[in-house]
């Protein structure tokens, strides 16, 4: 599961590792996260036509360089 997250997250991820914390705090920091952000990624949120259509489960609180690679990924779509 670690390596599952790392390939979504590798700088988050290598951030906790890098502040010390273990593998497992640093996976359940980062397993929902990983989730949402490769749902974004992948462009299942592309053509949403309100926020309101947006599912329950889309949004995670996240950081300004991860909303930029989100952002960066619809720009090339």
């Amino acid at each position: 599961h670690c390596l599952t997250v790392r390939a979504v997250c590798q700088r988050e991820i290598d951030c906790d590792r890098g502040n010390g914390y273990s593998w497992k705090i640093t996976l359940l920091r980062n397993y929902w996260k990983s989730k949402v952000k490769q749902e974004w990624l992948s462009g299942k949120y592309s053509n949403v036509p309100s926020q309101n259509s947006l599912p329950e489960k889309s949004m995670y609180p996240m950081d300004v360089e991860t909303w930029g690679e989100i952002l960066e990924a619809e720009l090339e779509r």
